[in-house]
Order: C-alpha cells, then sequence, then structure tokens
C-alpha cells in the first residue's frame, strides 16, 4: 500500500511540476516577479497537501517567531526532496536557492526555475563560484530575497553528515546579513533518492538567527553546523 501511495504521488509531482511550470513561464513574459514567487508557493501548496492526502506523511513546525522581516541566508538540513517542496511555504515566499546548474537544464522545470533567481553553481569550478554566490547572493538579499543554501552540498541520509562548505557563511560576513539555520528530520520518512513515503509526521524546527556582527566565516558557519546537527539529532528518527 506504501508503494502504490507513493507512486500515486510521484505522479502528481511530475504533473503539478510540469503545469505550474508551464505557467510560471507564461507569465514570467509579464513584468511580474512577485506572482511568479506566488506561484511557486502554491505548488508546495498543492504537494504538501497531495503527500498529506495520499501518503499520510504532514509536518509541524517549531521555531516560527524566529522567522525575521528583513532577507535573510537561510542555512539548512538536506535530507530529501521534501524541503526543496516544503520551503516554498513555509519561508517568505520571496526566495532565490542556491542549485547546481544542472537543475536549470531540465526542460519546464529548470526553465521555470531561473525565473525565481536563483543562483546556479557550477561545483567543479571551485573558487570562481564562491564569488558569483557572493555578488549574486548579495544582490539578492539586497532585493528582498532570503537566499537558501543546503551547506552540505547533497542529499544526506539521516544520522550522518557532510562537511558544511562555507560559501554560506561568507555571504553572510560579507552582506551582514544574519544566517537563519532550519534543521528536520524528513529523510526518516522520504529518503533521498526514494520512491518511498513513509506516513509520520515531519519536524521542522527553525533557530534563532546567528547574527555575522564581528565575526569571522568560519565561525559563523561553526555555529550554524553545531546548531543544526544538534538540533537533528533531538529528532524523532522513526
Amino acid at each position: 500500500m506504501i508503494f502504490f501511495r507513493s507512486l500515486l504521488y510521484q505522479i502528481v509531482l511530475v504533473l503539478s511540476s510540469l503545469l505550474f511550470s508551464i505557467a510560471m513561464l507564461c507569465v514570467s513574459i509579464l513584468p511580474a516577479t512577485k506572482l511568479l514567487d506566488r506561484l511557486a508557493k502554491y505548488w508546495g501548496h498543492t504537494n504538501l497537501w497531495a503527500l498529506k492526502i495520499l501518503c499520510g506523511l504532514s509536518y509541524r513546525v517549531t521555531g516560527l517567531e524566529h522567522l525575521p522581516k528583513e532577507p535573510v541566508v537561510v542555512l539548512a538540513k538536506h535530507q530529501s526532496a521534501w524541503e526543496t517542496i516544503a520551503f516554498w511555504v513555509l519561508l517568505p515566499e520571496h526566495q532565490s536557492w542556491v542549485l547546481k546548474q544542472e537543475l536549470t537544464r531540465i526542460p519546464f522545470f529548470g526553465w521555470a526555475l531561473t525565473r525565481c533567481r536563483p543562483i546556479a553553481i557550477d561545483r567543479s569550478a571551485g573558487r570562481r563560484e564562491i564569488t558569483k554566490l557572493i555578488q549574486e547572493g548579495t544582490e539578492r538579499l539586497n532585493a528582498g530575497r532570503n537566499v537558501i543554501i543546503f551547506p552540505e552540498g547533497t542529499r544526506v541520509a539521516p544520522g550522518t553528515h557532510h562537511a558544511y562548505g562555507v560559501g554560506g557563511a561568507l555571504l553572510a560576513e560579507r552582506s551582514g546579513r544574519p544566517i537563519l539555520p532550519i534543521a528536520h528530520n524528513a529523510g526518516v520518512f522520504w529518503g533521498r533518492r526514494s520512491l518511498m513515503k513513509r506516513p509520520g509526521i515531519i519536524d521542522v524546527v527553525i533557530g534563532p538567527l546567528i547574527e555575522p556582527a564581528g565575526r569571522k566565516a568560519t565561525k559563523i558557519n561553526a555555529l550554524a553546523e553545531e546548531w543544526i546537527e544538534k538540533t537533528v539529532a533531538k529528532l524523532p528518527t522513526e
């Protein structure tokens, strides 16, 4: 039954992504950036609703009081595809994601994604891309958009973690914008590269802001990593 429900949801995900992508591409010919962001948010709502109805998978959030009114650099755990859907709903709608360049080449979905002003990174380019991240990230922040980064660079299984890249912390240091850390246990219910979506409640914890003033990027990064990993370790694992 879990397999059947998961497969049914996957069909909904693919179809909704195609339909919303076409809608966003159509809207993008107009000077309507806010509408593009809103459509992305509606896509997230649609898929979270479908996950709850079809797979019995919902979520609860603590720490909403930490969401600031001003743009921030979001550093978050990356365990599954769930957070790439849910953050469109949970965070303020004006978002620019740091993502790998290949995603922007996916027909329709990737083309629509580029309309939301992401920061597409060529991970093989090394330090040159760090400079791009700081330049474009600062521009997005100054334009009123939150910059969302998965500092581990890839999805990791529950109970494990990769070293945190310093790019997000450098962006915070150079721009003067705080870090908003987010922890969750989505990978327990929807594994990385897995079709199966198990029923349950995903816990999302939004942490207090980490101010960059007077701190080097290495210190900012260490504080974010420590808070995220300690918080994830306290969340349910089944």
